[in-house]
């Protein structure tokens, strides 16, 4: 059977972790440390803002995560540090894995959709940098319902923009929190369990499949 498939992109196809080079120059003791609460803070202030019905385009999530570490670490980033890191995300590199992976599916008939909290140009020029755009039947950002994941009317909307149901579509996500929401919706869902420390969040809702990369996806959707 040929699928809909929405790929998330923030930690599932493309490595958010590729600014740490940009900050091991910058801040070279806790740049570890520093990615990591950057990524956490960009998502709860994602969260946040969508029960508040504030929507913001994601990258002023990302901008107001980073003046928050700035200040939780005590560092005085200049205007042009802060610019640099920032422009990390717009050009951060895919896994490995996404560009076989996708060819695979894309030869298997499916059709395949960028499924993003990020802006539709934002999504298409970093996939384009990272050379897998042409995969992709196209992208859905979440600026069209002005809700972020894991928002019941973001998967809802996928549905609608790709002309597919629950049924025929299935989510492929990195994060918990978007296959969680994805599968209380009623999609299917594949988890990419990039780490093996990552823990899946302990709920009542489960993956439809659990994969270590995306290459192994598409024996899974035959």
């Amino acid at each position: 059977m040929q699928y809909t498939l929405a790929f998330d992109v923030y930690g599932t196809l493309i490595n958010t972790s590729g600014v740490y080079q940009t900050l091991e120059k910058v801040i070279p003791e806790i740049a570890k440390p520093f990615m990591e609460l950057w990524r956490n803070k960009q998502l709860e202030y994602s969260f946040r803002r969508g029960l508040m019905n504030h929507f913001v385009d994601f990258s002023v999530c990302t901008k107001e995560a980073l003046a928050y570490c700035c200040s939780t670490f005590k560092i005085d980033l200049s205007a042009d540090q802060k610019d640099m890191l920032m422009n990390e995300y717009k050009v951060l590199p895919a896994f490995p894995d996404a560009k076989i992976g996708l060819e695979n599916l894309k030869s298997s008939g499916h059709r395949l959709f960028a499924f993003s909290n990020g802006s539709k140009n934002a999504v298409t020029g970093l996939l384009q940098n990272s050379e897998i755009m042409d995969y992709f039947d196209g992208v859905v950002s979440v600026e069209g319902v002005q809700v972020f994941k894991p928002s019941p009317l973001v998967y809802q909307h996928f549905n609608t923009q790709t002309n597919s149901t629950t049924s025929d579509s299935w989510l492929i996500s990195g994060n918990p929190f978007d296959v969680i929401g994805a599968a209380a919706y009623g999609m299917r869902t594949a988890w990419v369990q990039r780490s093996p420390d990552t823990v899946f969040d302990p709920w009542e809702v489960k993956p439809t499949i659990t994969i270590k990369e995306l290459t192994e996806l598409s024996s899974k959707l035959s």
